[in-house]
């Protein structure tokens, strides 16, 4: 970027809080500079709110530490083999890098660090441009040696080198590419979406748990359709989440259905409509509604006359979701909770116009447990039909539905679906030890409890007795008096 044009540019600038201010002023008394770098400096361009505050220097790691020495609260050296030295000051925590000038191997994304002598070449082996300005704090200046001023006005995300040697140095970058189109609604420049095609493979040298952190954050991004869409253009989709591309069914003039991925990305789209305006993005929910239909292309069947069928791809579809969710390494709570939504989503569908019996309704509630909140947006997102009839049809319902859960819930503690009896009443009625047969018992009057509702005692006692009975368990002699 021309010096005048740096000058001349109105640009929003980094908040300098008095504690980085005064570390500024301590390097430039040492005859260091200091610099913010990356992400906040980009923020700030874009007038987005940042808490993420990462300073370069030209000051190596032993000198940073004798300048911070006696002035920070705290600091510590466990990043020093980067060039990294951290420390806190009245509650704020600082991160400062010397200049780096890095060499990757090409097989690895480790970098064999060396520092650098100089700003410009510290911000040229960034990943985009957009991250490669800096923000001299002393002087308060920006310094933009690729472009990324003007890159972030025009909304593209472009390399400070050919995207070739930036992918070719860290593969991740392209995906980080995704989340970034994700995040600031950019579009990716030709020149990247070509050597993201044509290198999309090298992923394949990336850990699952790195893939793992981009695609969350990809998906709680603010425009998550298209950092998605740039993942199954480029082929990146068929590296880490090949199950995306599946969905792109082919469709014929004989056999029509809807556009399983294009219908994935609406309800994805829907159900962050739905989400709570005060809580942060829904992880599991957007992961569910992307992939709720993931078990429709192995399913899929052409019935005579032209029909089209996806029988129990939601039982298919939660065993694919607990399969890819474990091979990116999610947690077993998220993978869980996924899998049960891809499961149940499908459920609503047998409620008719209301047939479902106050046990079917319980049921409902009882097997979402905890996830209800998240089941009832998944389903209203779910409705992407354009048939504005069929729509408010569905609509009302469920919310005749969730009037009845409302209803229900009110008279009997729908959260906890438990027996009438506990372990100990069981085996003291039934004159059992602790073992399976207990829990056969518990598992009976549970079902019960689903299917007719609070039983007070006697009516538990006695359909727990007829049980027992059934099963070939004498129950001890009950004293009548």
């Amino acid at each position: 970027m021309s010096r005048s044009l740096q000058q001349n540019a109105v640009v929003e600038q980094p908040t300098i809080t008095p504690v980085v201010a005064e570390l500024a002023a301590r390097f430039t008394a040492g005859g260091k500079r200091l610099y913010l770098v990356g992400g906040s400096v980009r923020d700030a361009v874009l007038e987005r709110p940042t808490n993420d505050f990462d300073f370069t220097t030209d000051a190596r790691p032993a000198e940073i530490q004798r300048l911070l020495s006696g002035w920070a609260d705290a600091q510590w050296d466990t990043g020093i083999a980067f060039g990294t030295v951290g420390a806190s000051k009245k509650g704020e925590i600082i991160e400062i890098t010397t200049f780096r000038a890095d060499v990757y191997d090409g097989v690895t994304r480790n970098p064999e660090v060396t520092f650098g002598d100089s700003i410009d070449g510290d911000l040229l082996r960034r990943d985009f441009t957009v991250n490669a300005m800096a923000f001299d704090i002393a002087a308060r200046e920006f310094v933009d040696p690729t472009g990324g001023l003007q890159a972030a006005r025009d909304g593209v995300l472009d390399t400070p080198a050919t995207p070739q040697e930036s992918f070719g140095d860290d593969p991740l970058r392209m995906l980080r590419a995704a989340r970034f189109v994700s995040q600031l609604g950019f579009t990716a420049a030709p020149r990247v979406v070509e050597a993201m095609r044509s290198m999309a493979g090298q992923l394949t040298r990336i850990t699952p748990e790195r893939v793992q952190v981009e695609l969350s954050k990809l998906l709680c991004g603010a425009y998550p359709r298209r950092g998605i869409e740039l993942m199954v253009e480029t082929g990146l989709a068929d590296v880490v989440l090949p199950e995306l591309t599946a969905m792109k069914l082919e469709i014929d003039e004989h056999h029509q259905h809807k556009d399983v991925f294009d219908h994935s990305l609406v309800v994805l789209e829907q159900a962050i409509d739905l989400e709570d305006d005060d809580q942060s993005p829904d992880l599991v929910l957007r992961i569910a509604a992307l992939l709720h239909d993931i078990g429709k292309p192995p399913t899929r069947r052409f019935e005579p006359g032209g029909g089209v069928s996806f029988h129990h791809h939601e039982v298919v579809g939660a065993k694919m979701v607990r399969k890819r969710l474990r091979a990116l390494r999610y947690s077993k709570e998220i993978t869980e909770d996924v899998a049960k939504l891809v499961y149940l989503h499908l459920r609503f569908h047998g409620y008719g116009n209301g047939e479902w019996t106050d046990s079917a309704v319980r049921r409902y509630v009882t097997d979402a447990g905890d996830l209800l909140t998240r089941l009832h947006k998944l389903v209203r997102a779910d409705c992407t039909t354009r048939n504005k009839r069929k729509a408010n049809l569905l609509r009302r319902t469920y919310d005749s539905l969730e009037e009845r859960i409302a209803h229900i819930a009110a008279e009997e503690d729908l959260a906890r679906v438990r027996p009438d009896l506990d372990g100990n009443e069981i085996m003291k009625l039934l004159g059992l030890p602790p073992g399976r047969e207990v829990g056969a018992a518990w598992k009976y009057l549970k079902e019960l409890r689903l299917d007719r509702g609070p039983l007070d005692r006697d009516e538990a006692e006695a359909a727990l007795l007829d049980w027992a009975r059934e099963q070939g368990i004498t129950p001890p002699t009950r004293n009548s008096s």
